[in-house]
């Protein structure tokens, strides 16, 4: 199933006798029951409004197309999506609607926020096959029943998308990153608050051990960049010696698509804690690899295949996720970190009313 407009989507949807998974470019690693339904049909840049920084697309337009009308314009996504294609060892085009239905949020979050807090207005088709609008496609024009930020990071239980409406940013004139020698977490996450605790913008926060540097990343217009990138330097000189840091660029683009993990054995699991617990969690954690982004709030953990990692977290409070395991694994612990019985009920409830007769992508968020 292939449907290459909204209606003929919609047409699909209310022919259903079963369950569809649902897959753009295929590139999430994302199994389950049932037909795929591929939406990489629809496709194409609906509007773009340099001016009034605000982009439509189809949810099957390939991200990369996006980035270059984007490029030409000076302007980029700054949500910064990650492909994982190398980590998942999948092929295929990763999309606009894949990248909305996760949620997929790179470095950038720490400063400029997720994908969700950049898109607009939705249109999707739901369990009923009835296409729904959300939101807008300006600015100016979000309003109603803020739909569009719950289909974000619905990993497409609650209905197809069909097009997105995102604000986009003028890219950085100029970006610097600092490396502060650091020698296990406690001590990367100490360098990374001090960082984000400043004035000084840091849009990207991360710690990768086999570098043995924590890593900061200060973008904007260049004089900006070398005045804050001077303060941040004397902020923390305290920590040993600060470093620029070459090939910036390729650095952070590692960081984002998690490339260090990237044909190497073992499950891959992606974890969200308070920074300051991120130290004694990765202690326990005892994994292969680990990579630390958002400040110590986002751990990336390499472990051995069929590793429980949520038991090893003990009372900590966040959420453990698995990226990358064997089926059986997935099956055995669950994709999603479990619900809370009250939330667990109200997103059984959601789904319930979006999706009647549970047809999209059944069991992988409960």
């Amino acid at each position: 199933m292939r449907p290459e407009t909204e209606t003929e989507l919609a047409e699909i949807v209310a022919g259903l006798q079963g369950p569809v998974r649902i897959a753009g470019g295929g590139t999430r690693g994302v199994d389950g029951p049932g037909s795929v339904l591929n939406v990489d049909g629809l496709r194409g840049i609906s509007l773009y409004e340099p001016g009034a920084l605000t982009l439509v697309a189809q949810a099957g337009t390939p991200v990369a197309e996006i980035d270059a009308a984007l490029e030409a314009e000076g302007q980029q996504l700054a949500f910064e999506p990650a492909d994982y294609r190398a980590l998942l060892g999948a092929s295929g085009e990763p999309t606009i609607g894949g990248v909305v239905a996760a949620n997929i949020s790179g470095p950038r979050r720490v400063q400029a926020g997720a994908c969700r807090d950049f898109l607009l207005g939705v249109r999707y088709v739901d369990g009923q096959a009835q296409v729904v609008k959300n939101g807008g496609r300006v600015m100016k024009n979000v309003t109603g029943y803020d739909l569009v930020k719950l289909m974000a990071g619905s990993w497409g239980t609650l209905g197809v998308l069909t097009e997105v409406s995102l604000k986009v940013l003028p890219k950085p004139e100029a970006f610097v990153t600092l490396g502060v020698p650091v020698a296990h977490a406690s001590g990367a996450v100490e360098v990374l608050s001090a960082a984000l605790r400043s004035p000084y913008e840091v849009s990207g926060a991360a710690f990768a051990p086999e570098t043995g540097q924590a890593l900061l990343r200060v973008e904007g217009f260049a004089d900006s960049v070398a005045y804050r990138v001077g303060r941040l330097q004397d902020v923390l000189s305290g920590f040993g010696e600060v470093a620029v840091v070459e090939d910036s660029d390729a650095t952070w683009r590692a960081i984002r698509d998690v490339t260090p993990f990237a044909g190497k054995e073992g499950d891959v699991w992606r974890i969200s804690v308070k920074p300051s617990d991120a130290p004694e969690i990765t202690a326990r954690l005892e994994a292969n690899k680990l990579l630390l982004d958002w400040g110590g709030g986002l751990i990336w953990a390499l472990v051995d295949e069929g590793t429980d990692v949520r038991a090893r977290l003990g009372g900590f409070q966040g959420h453990a996720s698995i990226v990358r395991a064997k089926a059986e694994t997935v099956q055995a612990l669950g994709r999603f970190q479990p619900e809370p019985a009250p939330v667990a009920a109200l997103s059984q409830g959601l789904r319930q009313r979006f999706d009647p007769k549970a047809l999209f992508n059944p069991g992988l968020m409960g």
